[in-house]
């Protein structure tokens, strides 16, 4: 069961690896490449994303003009990553999702969110009890509204995300409200 389970992690870490990879290497090569590896070999950690057990500030930035992001986004991800703008609720293809997987930033690819922390909140966006790694999000207070929200941005691009709200369920409590337009999905496989 637990060589199970660290299967079923390196499959998924592969998944979030490969696919902001070069286009020589598909995400089955990199697969076969991981699971290759045995999981008594001492070089195992060399093998794993910068953002497993990290701090924040060791993250590898990832820093592009506003040029080069208007060419990377489409139009309404860059006015919702770049410049914090907030999508049409009910207009996200992601807010139905209920496929097992890993939500990911869609500016560089950093895992955010988990499947199993997805919940139908009823606003109308994605919306997380929990996120997929607290190193990978930084949260910051915003007044765009005229009072204090906390803001959620992606630690490696800066990307905004949504925001977290404490009128979410247990066990934690909170609701972090995304918009789906600053996220990718990658269906994990069992």
């Amino acid at each position: 069961m637990l060589m199970r389970c660290f299967n079923f992690n390196i499959i998924v870490l592969v998944l979030l690896i490969g696919c902001r990879s070069s286009k020589s290497s598909t995400l089955e090569d990199r697969a076969t490449e991981m699971l290759s590896v045995k999981s008594e070999d001492k070089a195992l950690n060399h093998h794993l994303p910068y953002f497993i057990n990290v701090r924040s500030d060791t993250i590898k930035k990832v820093i592009l003009s506003d040029a080069d992001w208007k060419q990377k986004l489409s139009e309404m991800e860059f006015i919702v990553l770049r410049l914090k703008g907030t999508e049409r609720p009910f207009t996200g293809d992601l807010l139905a999702n209920k496929i097992e997987g890993i939500y990911t930033c869609r500016g560089c690819g950093a895992p955010l969110f988990a499947s199993k922390h997805k919940y139908e909140s009823g606003t109308g966006w994605p919306s997380f009890f929990d996120v997929f790694d607290k190193t990978c999000i930084t949260k910051d207070t915003d007044y765009d509204l005229g009072y204090a929200r906390t803001e959620l941005t992606c630690t490696k691009c800066g990307g905004h995300q949504g925001h977290v709200f404490t009128d979410g369920p247990k066990p934690t409590g909170l609701r972090y409200c995304i918009n789906a337009v600053s996220l990718d999905f990658i269906k994990t496989q069992h």
